[in-house]
């Protein structure tokens, strides 16, 4: 099994929360959600994050402001879906981690 680029894992040996933005062999390129620093672990470190994972890292929109209407939202969104045609592995995580960091400063009131 392996985690798709942008999917939220935990590293299960410091209990961190982060987003896939690579993987080779048996190791997985992984970033804080937002941004920053990137390590690598090995895939057996980590597991998928669950809902609660994701609400206790304020990465679940569940008093999220609708994006109906946001002009950035479908621009970002197509910047995302290109990049994910390209096969661009780091063009991918960093569209992905622009849209989030947009969702949740727009959308959620994050800062």
């Amino acid at each position: 099994m392996t985690y798709r680029i942008g999917a939220f894992v935990v590293d299960t040996r410091e209990g961190k929360i982060a987003q896939v933005v690579g993987a080779a062999g048996s190791r997985v390129t992984l970033r804080r959600p937002g941004g920053g620093l990137e390590w690598e672990a090995p895939f057996g470190s980590l597991r998928l994050a669950t809902r609660e994972d994701r609400e206790a890292a304020g990465l679940w929109p569940s008093g999220a402001r609708p994006m109906y209407g946001c002009v950035e939202c479908p621009q970002l969104k197509d910047a995302y879906n290109d990049a994910v045609a390209g096969g661009d592995a780091y063009a991918t995580g960093e569209a992905l981690v622009v849209l989030r960091r947009h969702w949740r400063m727009v959308h959620m009131g994050g800062t």
